[in-house]
């Protein structure tokens, strides 16, 4: 499999100087409950230290509930540093910290605002979500830190996202990703504080690259790897993002892969948190439509998860959606992962996800009125910005 890849892989390399790591083992986290139950356990065992980074936090019960995990591992001695974004949880408040500093934890902002509410760089998110543990076991997906992304809030509803639970020579990665972040948004500039590398005992065969992409990179690293996969297909796509608002090669390389006999299936949220984003992304999808792609929305509740599968073969899990903000002006990071056990098993969750989907076709998207193929087109030309 990596032979057939070898230009994906070294386009990566060369890019954003992506280093390959060939043992790891996975597990696929697709609700909310599982993946912050599996993550917690794994704080409360930490014996060195656990460094975590979100885009979102909210103060609500499970936000509550993470921060006292990072509390009793401080209290025990363990190692915390908390890293997040000041936009995305602009809720957090100092308060919400002090008992985690007192014992010796490390909370830290990314970007925070420099008057108040007002931020300067609110359009330069740190779009990531990581949790390292012990320099063991690594977290990466979609999720944020809230009751809503376990399906609690009405508003969205069940939640539908995906998280990887990693073990193995791709954590290091991960880690190193990390103290990027964290040194860049150290005020103190301390480069002598230690991190974890260690050993591992894993044996499993699952080659794995850690791609990051952001606006200080000269290139859109992210949205070239999934051009590729997309060109790379002989015979299937899957792809699930909350918004598809692509740019002119996204959308040339999804026609070049239609019309070339790759069957391309698309996924997005039939119940939208942006209206703009929604009339935006029919306009594309209703474009792709006339290709032959097969596009679905899904209605069981809110669909967050972020994943491109390619032939039952190679996919990537991450934090990075199908539009401009995170191809060019967020801070993202995604999981490259070359194994086909973990490729079937989401292009299962996929095709069970169906059964909760309506599905948009040509006569169905023929049918709009007037005033939303208006809103479209008023989306679309503001699809750079959205």
């Amino acid at each position: 499999m990596l032979k057939k890849h070898k230009q994906l892989l070294i386009m990566n390399l060369q890019s954003s100087r992506s280093q390959i790591s060939f043992y790891n083992e996975m597990d696929v986290l697709s609700e909310g409950v599982q993946k912050f139950d599996t993550m917690i356990a794994d704080i409360g065992r930490a014996q060195e230290e656990v460094n975590i980074q979100y885009y979102i936090i909210k103060r609500d019960a499970l936000g509550k509930r993470l921060l006292d995990a990072l509390l009793e591992r401080a209290k025990a001695g363990i190692k915390i540093r908390l890293l997040y974004d000041g936009f995305g949880s602009r809720s957090l408040k100092r308060i919400d910290f002090k008992e985690l500093i007192e014992h010796g934890g490390k909370v830290q902002i990314f970007f925070p605002s420099s008057f108040g509410f007002i931020n300067f760089r609110v359009n330069n998110r740190n779009h990531r979500k990581v949790c390292i543990i012990d320099g063991k076991v690594g977290y990466i997906g979609g999720f944020n830190v809230g009751t809503e992304y376990l399906g609690e809030v009405k508003k969205f509803g069940y939640w539908r996202d995906v998280h990887l639970r990693i073990e193995g020579d791709v954590v290091q990665h991960i880690q190193e990703r990390f103290i990027l972040d964290w040194n860049y948004s150290n005020q103190q500039k301390n480069r002598d504080d230690l991190f974890c590398f260690p050993q591992h005992d894993v044996k499993s065969l699952s080659p794995m690259q850690i791609i990051t992409s952001g606006p200080n990179s000269h290139t859109e690293h992210l949205k070239n790897m999934m051009i590729k996969m997309i060109l790379s297909a002989e015979r299937e796509v899957f792809i699930q993002t909350p918004y598809f608002i692509p740019d002119k090669s996204f959308m040339d390389a999804c026609k070049m892969a239609l019309l070339s006999g790759v069957k391309m299936h698309i996924m997005i949220p039939g119940k939208p948190d942006h209206l703009f984003v929604m009339w935006g992304s029919w306009s594309f999808l209703g474009e792709l439509l006339d290709y032959g792609a097969d596009v679905y929305l899904y209605d069981r509740g809110f669909l967050h998860s972020k994943t491109l599968t390619i032939d039952s073969e190679i996919s990537t899990v991450g934090t990075t959606n199908l539009d401009a903000r995170s191809f060019r002006l967020n801070f993202e990071i995604n999981a490259l992962v070359f194994n086909r056990m973990v490729a079937l098993e989401l292009e299962s969750l996929f095709e069970s996800d169906t059964a909760s989907c309506r599905k948009l076709t040509k006569e169905l998207y023929a049918q709009r009125n007037w005033t939303i193929k208006f809103r479209e087109g008023v989306s679309r030309l503001l699809s750079p910005i959205l």
